[in-house]
């Protein structure tokens, strides 16, 4: 970490064993990954005017190359926080997998979503039909693969999304499902 952590006791009081504890939560993190640059805790109490059931919260702010990661933990319906380390705890669970998701988006690990596969109705016949996809490819599909029985409502030239199978039929790649889009523009 390039700057000294700062860990702030806000209407709490300072304790050596706290602060020993969030500094192992901090070196944890550097763990998952080094390029942290700082990282800022506040230690506060929740409803600080309160004598009893006084819940502790946890906010931690990280720096890290390309933005920050934030978190705050005031859950005013979790008792379990009446203990300052419980809160620390659950505070720094939170920062380590937002930092683990920016970790995989750095590396460009996320999934993506592919888009459905899809196309237009290019013949259709009483019992099957075909559908001709964005690249030219045709797809045979049955009246039964159409959802809610909506085979007579489609028209050549209508879209739909499908989920295919390669070698299902003589006539080529099937589609097992086939889901009419209506006016709608998918973007592929």
């Amino acid at each position: 970490m390039q700057q000294e952590p700062e860990i702030t006791f806000k209407d709490v009081p300072h304790s050596d064993a706290v602060e020993a504890r969030v500094r192992e939560y901090i070196s944890e993190l550097e763990r998952y990954y080094d390029r942290i640059t700082a990282c800022r805790v506040v230690l506060a109490k929740h409803n600080a005017g309160h004598h009893k059931g006084n819940l502790y919260q946890c906010r931690i702010v990280i720096l890290v190359p390309g933005g920050e990661i934030a978190i705050n933990r005031a859950n005013p319906n979790s008792h379990a926080h009446e203990d300052i380390y419980v809160a620390i705890r659950d505070a720094f669970d939170a920062a380590r997998r937002k930092l683990q998701d920016h970790v995989r988006k750095m590396r460009g690990q996320v999934k993506t979503h592919e888009p459905p596969p899809h196309g237009r109705v290019k013949s259709l016949f009483p019992d099957h039909g075909f559908i001709v996809t964005p690249d030219g490819q045709e797809i045979y599909f049955h009246r039964n693969a159409v959802v809610n029985g909506a085979f007579d409502k489609l028209e050549v030239g209508d879209e739909v999304r499908f989920v295919m199978v390669e070698g299902e039929s003589a006539a080529g790649p099937q589609a097992t499902t086939v889901y009419p889009v209506g006016k709608h523009h998918i973007v592929g």
